[in-house]
């Protein structure tokens, strides 16, 4: 994948953008995403998935260049049909991803990264959706996912200003979940939590995942049937007996993910 590198410790994978200038997601870089989440699943030794940028940003946009090549609306509604779809498999699955920003995440980029599970980012990162500035929307979702973290008032400001905030700003809105000094620590912080991830069993991940994102599918009730059936089936496994056990000798549990 030549606008990806991937790289694996342990059960933790890092997944690098590597598209300079500015990491910006062209459509190989989707396709390329797409491919590698799917090899990931499919890993039994990865638990937990970390997504950087290299060079100075996570990523700072869609490829703008690739947009003069279509030809008329259905090209574009195709486009934002494909991002959508890869960018819901990042937000579905069934691992924890999280997005380690420095630099800058704008429009796609900041789309990418709300799609992840958790955002890390330094303080003085720059978080937005600058479309309007073009004449254009968000298409990869970012009209959806925005007002679940800010609200609904300030996902407008965001957009319709087009201004981006700071990583302390979002910090503080709630965007971001946890806060780093630099780069360096951006990264580290990332690996530090997705190596405590990784601790857990990934079957309970993988339901703690999916019930957390029902509400997408299931009503109230509904969701709430769905954790009872997987609270009844998480104590047929092995991990779970596992869990109880260690917890009953005082020691630290050893999850085998079966």
């Amino acid at each position: 994948m030549g606008t990806l590198r991937k790289s694996i410790d342990g059960h933790v994978a890092v997944i690098t953008i590597q598209h300079p200038p500015a990491n910006a997601l062209s459509t190989q870089v989707l396709e390329d995403l797409s491919v590698c989440l799917d090899e990931l699943a499919e890993d039994q030794l990865v638990r937990s998935i970390v997504i950087h940028g290299e060079g100075r940003f996570f990523s700072a946009g869609a490829d703008i260049k690739e947009f003069t090549s279509l030809m008329d609306g259905s090209d574009y509604a195709g486009l934002a049909d494909k991002g959508q779809q890869i960018f819901e498999k990042v937000e579905s699955f069934p691992k924890p991803i999280i997005a380690a920003i420095h630099g800058a995440a704008l429009g796609g980029g900041l789309e990418l990264a709300m799609a992840c599970h958790i955002r890390i980012a330094e303080g003085n990162a720059k978080l937005g959706l600058p479309e309007l500035n073009l004449g254009i929307i968000p298409g990869f979702a970012g009209t959806q996912r925005l007002p679940k973290y800010v609200g609904t008032a300030k996902a407008l400001e965001m957009i319709g200003t087009s201004e981006p905030i700071s990583g302390k700003e979002a910090f503080e809105y709630g965007l971001v979940t946890i806060l780093a000094e630099d780069e360096d620590q951006v990264l580290q912080k990332g690996k530090e939590l997705a190596h405590k991830f990784a601790e857990k069993s990934p079957q309970t991940l993988a339901y703690v995942i999916e019930l957390l994102n029902s509400g997408k599918v299931y009503s109230y009730e509904g969701s709430l049937k769905l954790e009872g059936k997987h609270f009844g089936e998480v104590f047929q496994s092995e991990d779970a007996k596992e869990g109880i056990q260690a917890f009953l000798e005082k020691r630290k549990p050893h999850f085998k993910g079966n």
